[in-house]
């Protein structure tokens, strides 16, 4: 079976990282830091907000489980919400998604448009989720250690998810 990469920016990479593994079709994660302009960021430097990074998940994944995993993106975080989920605020809190083939991007526009109507339906404003295509993908920089599988390492850990409750399938 082939597999391929996708990187979600959706909140706090803790709980991200920790829900995707238990996802079907999921091989590996690492969480790290995407789409800003600083080389090698830290996380104190990404909280400051002035590097421009987002809090991300690299996900390697069964090919034929991406538009599950797109699905899953959009319905368990508020997309709509600019810069932040729930109590955490800043840029690197924000809803972004980078894809590594064509497909993966078509596919990650058709979930959005989904989305859009969905929570359109539900009184939800605008969908503020950026989508990067293949030619577009930024650098990723892994995070710190501490920083992978966190919740697993921290059971009493803080990340929770800042769903809608707005189904998309």
């Amino acid at each position: 079976m082939s597999q391929e990469t996708i990187y979600f920016a959706m909140g706090c990479f803790w709980g991200v990282e920790k829900a995707l593994k238990q996802l079907p079709g999921v091989h590996d994660t690492e969480v790290g830091y995407m789409g800003g302009h600083a080389p090698t960021p830290s996380y104190t430097q990404v909280c400051t907000g002035l590097t421009g990074h987002a809090e991300t998940v690299r996900v390697q994944a069964d090919t034929d489980a991406i538009d599950q995993l797109l699905q899953f993106f959009f319905e368990n975080h508020d997309p709509t919400q600019v810069d932040g989920q729930g109590n955490d605020h800043g840029t690197q809190y924000r809803s972004v998604i980078f894809t590594t083939t064509e497909d993966a991007f078509k596919a990650a526009q058709k979930w959005r448009e989904i989305a859009q109507n969905k929570l359109s339906a539900a009184g939800y404003g605008p969908v503020t989720t950026t989508i990067y295509g293949p030619s577009e993908v930024p650098e990723f920089w892994p995070a710190e250690e501490y920083h992978q599988d966190y919740l697993e390492k921290n059971p009493d850990g803080y990340c929770p998810v800042h769903a809608t409750g707005i189904k998309c399938g």
